[in-house]
Parts: C-alpha cells; structure tokens; sequence
C-alpha cells in the first residue's frame, strides 16, 4: 500500500510523542506541528478510516499494527540520519530538519547501506 509523505510524518510524530508523554491525543499533534485543529482533524479521520491508528472515547491516539510499522519504520530513519548528520559536523537543529526531509525519498538500499556504516563508524 502506498502512504504518502504527510500520513508518515504524521505517524512518526504520534510514536515520538508516545514515547515522550506517555498518552497523545490531537491537540498533541497541533501543538507540536503548528497545523490547524481542523488539519490535524481530518487527517486523524483518515489514518483512523485506513487502519493506522485508534481513537479511544476520551481521545487518545494509539498506533495499530500497520500504523506502528510505519512509524517504527520512519522513526529509526530519522534517529540514524539525524546522528550520521551530526558525526559530519552539522548542527543539530539543521540535521533534525534534514533527516525530516530525506527520512521519506531515501531507497531502503541506501538506508541499509547508511546503517552498515553507522554501524562501523558511528559507535560512540
């Protein structure tokens, strides 16, 4: 199935905030992209209806199966380049912009070949 761009960031951004608060409801999901509380509205709506994340009755977001993969997927795409951004010498503000941005065009053979490198060289 194909996922565009934005239901990605959207699904790494629901596992980043679990991983820090613990519970993420939409406003979270406002707040820490600047989108409208209707933007992020309907594309809950829409990750909800294609099986990606559940909404309980008091409004907290949990990541199902499909949606996890992705988002796991993602995630580590944005961990690994962001350090590999930063062993290079770029800011870390810079290098969390860019691995955004590269974390969804990058083959899976360069990120494989990106992470055997990390691997050998980027154990600290």
């Amino acid at each position: 199935m194909i996922i565009h761009e934005s239901a990605e960031n959207y699904l790494e951004t629901i596992l980043m905030l679990k991983e820090q608060r613990g519970q993420v409801r939409s406003i979270d999901i406002v707040n820490e992209l600047g989108y409208t509380k209707p933007s992020i509205s309907v594309a809950m709506k829409r990750l909800r209806e294609n099986g990606y994340i559940k909404m309980d009755d008091e409004g907290f977001i949990t990541l199902t199966e499909a949606g996890m993969e992705i988002a796991g997927r993602i995630y580590a795409r944005h961990k690994l380049l962001t350090k590999f951004l930063v062993s290079l010498g770029v800011g870390e503000k810079t290098a969390e912009a860019d691995a955004c941005k590269m974390e969804h065009d990058l083959s899976d053979e360069t990120f494989e070949k990106l992470k055997e490198h990390a691997k050998k060289h980027l154990q600290r």
